[in-house]
């Protein structure tokens, strides 16, 4: 949306206008809360001067200094460039020719960590309760870690063995399959969240947050079961974006947590996190023969080159070009 067309600023205080104009864009609080840190990190280390006053040279300078002397990755790089675009276009307006020339750093392809199939299993095995049953999920649907936490009841469709993602990477919903080895205990999980979803009924909470003004439109929506956490928290928790307590879903520490000591037990030396599992959801399909189009569409990937990448594991792994030492001791 062009700066032109928001609506004015009622905060007074610049970063107040970032959570503001932020909110208003239905951006994630997760990146909100990195603007915010990018644009008061950029005004610091400017001597508290104001974002008018700077242009391309003060930018250029800092994005230099994150790159020299922090030596920040690509990724972080490009994110604090994409919160200074935003502060400068969405919150002050100003849509500067100098903004076109700034130069993203292209992160090179990094071959992602696959673990084999007995590994998967290995660690799987030693994940129990309801990290056991996210782990699972991760590797049976290939699923981001924050878009298994934030799965809603309404989403689960037991029915048609199917999962619709809401909202995920790029604001696109998909479809992804429900294992049928994980029905038992996704309904023994369904039973458990239900019980607290009824206690907070019964003890008059506001109900789970719902996207953009849908409260709004209908109250009382954040308080039915279809809303509902699929995994709640243990304890309730004061919402930021409108100081209300509410039930938040799991903290995805709790899986990242389980699954370093998972690690720690099966003696898996590879670098590997909750994302790991997707990765080796991907490829493990991709070596069953499963069409490459249909492993992209399952990830939520925009281009089919993105979903490439899980190939390059393969060709290797297949063993399918011989190495020159083999043919020397034949």
């Amino acid at each position: 949306m062009h700066s032109s067309a928001l609506p004015p600023l009622h905060s007074a205080r610049l970063l107040d206008q970032v959570r503001e104009r932020a909110r208003y864009l239905h951006y994630s609080l997760r990146t909100e809360k990195a603007y915010v840190y990018w644009t008061r990190f950029f005004i610091r280390w400017h001597g508290l001067r104001h974002p008018r006053e700077l242009g391309a040279p003060e930018v250029e300078a800092f994005l230099t200094m994150l790159a020299t002397q922090r030596q920040v990755s690509a990724s972080t790089h490009n994110q604090a460039l994409s919160a200074l675009l935003f502060l400068y276009r969405q919150v002050l307006g100003l849509d500067l020719p100098w903004m076109q020339g700034v130069n993203r750093p292209t992160r090179p392809p990094r071959i992602p960590t696959v673990l084999t199939t007995n590994e998967v299993s290995a660690i799987l095995a030693r994940i129990e309760g309801e990290a056991g049953l996210l782990a699972r999920l991760l590797y049976g649907t290939g699923m981001r870690l924050m878009e298994a936490v934030r799965l809603r009841v309404k989403d689960v469709d037991f029915d048609r063995h199917a999962i619709v993602v809401r909202e995920a990477k790029g604001n696109k919903d998909r479809v992804v399959m429900l294992p049928q080895s994980l029905l038992p205990e996704l309904r023994e999980q369904l039973s458990a969240a239900h019980a607290v979803w009824r206690e907070d009924a019964r003890t008059g909470r506001s109900g789970v947050a719902v996207p953009h003004a849908l409260e709004r439109k209908y109250p009382n929506v954040g308080r039915t079961w279809g809303w509902f956490w699929v995994f709640p928290a243990p304890a309730l928790s004061i919402d930021p974006a409108t100081g209300e307590e509410r039930r938040h879903h799991v903290h995805e520490d709790r899986l990242q947590r389980s699954l370093r000591k998972a690690l720690a037990s099966s003696e898996i030396h590879k670098r590997v996190s909750a994302h790991t599992l997707r990765h080796s959801f991907a490829t493990h399909l991709l070596q069953s023969g499963t069409d490459i189009r249909t492993v992209q569409e399952l990830l939520g990937h925009s281009d089919v080159s993105t979903t490439m990448i899980y190939t390059h594991v393969l060709k290797v792994a297949a063993g399918g070009t011989r190495s020159p030492l083999d043919a020397l001791a034949s």
